[in-house]
């Protein structure tokens, strides 16, 4: 579907952390997530962030009202994906998603062990929700930029497939794969 001009596409942010939604710890990912997507969005974008703690039922609701409701096309969540008890992200999007993108998880995880022996610790994952594309990112900003860098080429298409909004990019920043009609 074409992008008729009027309204900004919307885009969810979930920033999953104790601390930061506790206010006692700064929320560097979400907004490294925001600058990422200005670097490559040309399409009219509008953020819709949050920030939660790390509870399933508190994840799995956030995603639901971004999909459902706010009618996201693309919704990335930061945080809550290592092996820790309270991390719950990739359970959480597993629960609400119709369909899995495991290759999104696969690719981010190469990409991570390029510069961390501790990627294999990240259970990141992509799925998809009615007409949103849901991605779990890891929680430190280099490692946002770095997966997104990495996954971001097959997210407009993937979009496209499943009746979202059709996003534009700079191509100078980063290249989108859409095959030839």
């Amino acid at each position: 579907m074409e992008l008729d001009g009027t309204a900004p596409v919307k885009i969810g942010i979930i920033t999953v952390s104790d601390r930061a939604s506790e206010g006692k710890y700064e929320d560097l990912s979400g907004p490294a997530i925001i600058d990422t997507l200005n670097d490559y969005l040309i399409t009219p974008w509008e953020p819709i962030h949050q920030i939660i703690p790390d509870e399933q039922y508190l994840i799995e609701s956030t995603l639901k009202q971004m999909a459902d409701k706010e009618k996201c096309c693309l919704i990335v969540t930061t945080g809550g994906t290592g092996p820790a008890p309270r991390d719950v992200t990739p359970e959480a999007t597993e629960t609400v998603c119709d369909k899995m993108m495991p290759g999104f998880g696969e690719l981010m995880r190469q990409v991570s062990l390029q510069y961390v022996p501790t990627a294999i610790l990240s259970r990141q994952t992509a799925g998809i929700r009615g007409s949103s594309l849901i991605i779990n990112l890891p929680g430190k900003p280099k490692s946002i930029r770095e997966c997104l860098d990495a996954v971001f080429p097959a997210v407009p298409y993937c979009i496209d497939l499943i009746n979202g909004p059709y996003l534009k990019t700079k191509e100078e920043v980063i290249k989108v794969f859409r095959p030839k009609a």
